[in-house]
């Protein structure tokens, strides 16, 4: 007989069936780990390319600054022919080497130019802006070849020396 209730439960029935059924316990927490070493190795695997990879875009992005600081200059440089030109030819000795590109001039630096970069450059600005002193005449076009040339020139070990 239960207490309090005044009536009897019989174990067999549905009632004191239920009544003796224990509470099923939580399951272990599933691991997060991997079971096997091959995991592991395919982890430290694609780590190290990510590594390389990112030491790889670290390497361009400084390789590069040259090209930055000479569209930061041309930026300012404010279309004068003569600043353009002093542009071009530092940013073409760092690319290229003092050696290649220091002598050139005239016609061979602007074939020069043309040969390393898609930009259409007008002879004239480029042959009198080499020997001018004082500011040239203001020209657009001019600045807008150099800018076209520092993004676009092909990478010196892609040109034949």
């Amino acid at each position: 007989m239960s207490e309090g209730t005044g009536a009897t439960v019989d174990n067999d029935s549905l009632v004191g069936l239920l009544n003796q059924l224990a509470e099923v316990p939580d399951p272990m927490p599933v691991s997060m780990v991997p079971q096997t070493a091959g995991w592991l190795v395919l982890l430290a695997a694609v780590m190290a390319v990510l590594a390389w990879r990112g030491w790889r875009l670290w390497q361009h992005y400084q390789a590069n600054a040259y090209r930055r600081a000479a569209l930061k200059a041309l930026s300012a440089s404010g279309d004068d022919p003569v600043v353009i030109s002093g542009i071009l030819k530092r940013a073409a000795m760092v690319a290229y080497g003092r050696r290649r590109v220091a002598g050139l001039s005239g016609q061979a630096w602007v074939a020069f130019l043309a040969e390393t970069g898609a930009a259409q450059f007008d002879d004239t600005a480029l042959f009198s802006a080499a020997y001018q002193k004082a500011p040239g005449q203001s020209d657009p076009q001019l600045a807008t070849a150099a800018r076209e040339w520092v993004k676009s020139h092909k990478d010196p070990e892609a040109v034949d020396v």
